[in-house]
């Protein structure tokens, strides 16, 4: 398999003291900047966590077509976009836009979304969740009609007036070819693994399922994506799919490593998240050789061909490169790995 790795940010923005990232300029700037260093070093992918109403990214395309603008090779893409709060013909037209100016690197991740600091958020942007508690519906609606406009369906009626006679349903402008073969869902269970594969989609799992079964977060994340890849085989789809798994891995080598990640659990956490019963993957803190041995044996870890770190943004570009750095020269060959650049 050939693996993958990419930086998973939140973009985070606090002003507290030790922050390096004081304002939401700092954040978006320094996502671009990055996502740069990232390329110099050879990682694969430079993901963005879309929030809103927070202290977070919020709206990605004109983040993501900066980045596009900056870098030449490394994929770029989200994990995730929340679609109740998206117009779909409007983003279709922003995820070809992006995807043209990356030359065709563009890699979407969209889902219902994670519980939020908003009140049923959507609705201030204008979307009703009636008889829909969580906007899973909504979502899933948005998804279609996006999805659809991406393939070049018609999704309006043409007017004979300004078209000189001709009728018909037309298409958003531009089209990016390839783009809807590069949409992942993020799914937080099993069976809506097993749903995204039969839409047809990739699939992104992050370090967080809404249910527990008992067994080690990797294993149950493991068994979503075996249950995956049976559906897109029970559905028939040409094209091999995409998987990618989210982790928080923090080498310590320095003192200032310690000082930040030196006393993190290693163990799974089980809560209540939105009132269900979850189960959040362990922080792989430590030595990057016993990282490196821990993760090797992580079995989602081996089953997913793209890996996504998530990165502890507010530190700072610097900091962020240097642990990315040593993720792949000391850590990243263990799980099959390797520089192809």
């Amino acid at each position: 398999m050939d693996k993958k790795i990419g930086f998973l940010s939140f973009g985070n923005w606090n002003p507290g003291r030790g922050s390096q990232v004081r304002t939401g300029r700092d954040a978006l700037v320094q996502s671009v900047e990055l996502a740069v260093a990232a390329e110099e070093l050879g990682l694969d992918g430079a993901y963005y966590r879309v929030h809103h109403f927070a202290r977070q990214l919020a709206a990605p395309f004109p983040l993501l077509a900066a980045v596009a603008a900056r870098t030449s090779r490394i994929e770029i893409g989200t994990g995730v976009i929340d679609m109740r709060y998206e117009n779909p013909l409007y983003m279709a037209e922003e995820a070809a836009i992006s995807d043209l100016l990356s030359d065709g690197r563009l890699q979407l991740g969209i889902s219902r979304g994670s519980p939020e600091t908003a009140l049923r958020g959507a609705e201030s942007f204008g979307y009703s969740f009636a008889g829909d508690a969580e906007g899973g519906d909504l979502a899933r609606a948005h998804t279609e009609l996006f999805r659809a406009a991406l393939t070049g369906a018609g999704v309006a009626e043409a007017d004979p007036a300004m078209t000189g006679g001709v009728s018909g349903r037309l298409a958003v402008q531009p089209q990016a070819p390839g783009l809807a073969d590069r949409i992942w869902w993020g799914a937080g269970t099993r069976d809506t693994g097993v749903w995204a594969a039969r839409q047809g989609m990739n699939l992104m799992s992050s370090t967080l399922l809404s249910e527990d079964t008992g067994i080690p977060f990797d294993e149950l994340q493991a068994e979503q994506i075996e249950r995956y890849r049976a559906a897109w085989a029970e559905a028939g789809w040409e094209r091999e799919p995409r998987v990618s798994v989210s982790r928080s891995v923090m080498p310590v080598v320095t003192d200032e490593d310690r000082m930040y990640f030196g006393d993190r659990s290693g163990e799974d956490q089980v809560g209540l998240l939105g009132g269900v019963r979850s189960r959040f993957g362990k922080t792989y803190a430590g030595p990057p050789d016993q990282l490196a041995e821990e993760l090797s044996k992580d079995a989602a870890v081996r089953e997913a061909d793209t890996l996504l770190l998530t990165v502890p943004n507010m530190l700072g570009v610097d900091y962020n490169t240097r642990l990315l750095e040593t993720v792949l020269r000391e850590i990243a060959p263990a799980i099959g790995w390797s520089p192809k650049h």
